[in-house]
C-alpha cells in the first residue's frame, strides 16, 4: 500500500520540503518524511496538494497523459458572462500552447471559505466572479494565464479537488493520510522497467515505491 496525504496548502507556501525564505515551505507544515508532492500547486495559490511515498502513484497523479481532472475555484476581477467563458471551453492558445477544452461554469462563492492571508487586493468600483474551473493538464500558471486570455484576471485561485480527492474537511494547514493501492498498469509498467535496470544494492531511499 502507498502512503497518500492530503494537504491544504495555504497562500504563500513554497511547494517543496527545502526552506526558501522569505516563504514558508512545506516542512513548515507537515513532518512526514518519505513523501514528495504528486504535481506542484503555485506559491500565490492555495488549497490541494497530494503527497505520497510512492513513485508509480506520484507519476499517474502528476502526468498530463493520464488526464485526471483537476477542479479549482477560481475568483476572477470583473463579471464575465457565459459567453465570455465559451473560448475557455474550446481551448485557448496561450502563445506556448493551446489549452486543452476545460470545463468552466459561474458559481457562488464556495460555503465556508476562509479568509486569504494577506487578503486580496480588490478595486472598489470593479465586481468580482468565482469560477468552478476544470482541467485536465497542468502547465505552468495555467488557470491564470487563461482567464487573463479571456479578460477577466485572477485574484484568487484555490485547488479543490484532484480526481476524487477533495478539501472537505481540510481547513489551511491540515492534512489528513490515506492509505491507498498504486494502480495496477502503473505498478505493471514500474515492474517492467524494474526487470530492465540492473539490481541495486544498499537501502531503498524513501520514494521507492512501495
Amino acid at each position: 500500500m502507498a502512503r497518500l496525504i492530503l494537504l491544504n496548502k495555504p497562500y504563500g507556501v513554497i511547494c517543496q520540503f527545502s526552506p526558501s525564505p522569505p516563504h514558508r515551505c512545506l516542512a513548515d507544515l507537515l513532518a512526514q518524511p518519505g513523501v514528495y508532492p504528486a504535481g506542484r500547486l503555485d506559491t500565490d495559490s492555495e488549497g490541494l496538494l497530494l503527497l505520497t511515498d510512492s513513485g508509480p502513484l506520484q507519476a499517474k497523479i502528476a502526468d498530463p497523459q493520464h488526464k485526471l481532472p483537476k477542479t479549482y475555484w477560481v475568483q476572477v476581477e470583473g463579471a464575465p458572462s457565459d459567453a465570455d467563458l465559451a473560448p475557455l471551453r474550446r481551448g485557448v492558445d496561450l502563445g506556448d500552447f493551446v489549452t486543452r477544452p476545460a470545463e468552466v461554469r459561474i458559481i457562488a462563492e464556495p460555503a465556508g471559505l476562509w479568509a486569504r492571508t494577506p487578503p486580496v487586493r480588490f478595486r472598489a468600483a470593479i465586481p468580482t466572479t468565482w469560477l468552478e474551473i476544470i482541467i485536465r493538464e497542468g502547465k505552468n500558471r495555467q488557470v491564470r494565464r487563461m482567464t487573463a486570455k479571456v479578460g477577466y484576471p485572477t485574484l484568487r485561485l484555490i485547488r479543490y479537488a484532484i480526481g476524487d480527492y477533495t478539501l472537505d474537511g481540510l481547513s489551511p494547514e491540515s492534512w489528513r493520510e490515506l492509505h491507498v493501492a498504486a494502480p495496477a498498469a502503473i505498478r505493471q509498467r514500474g515492474d517492467e522497467a524494474a526487470r530492465g535496470r540492473p539490481k541495486q544494492r544498499g537501502r531503498r531511499g524513501p520514494n521507492k515505491a512501495r
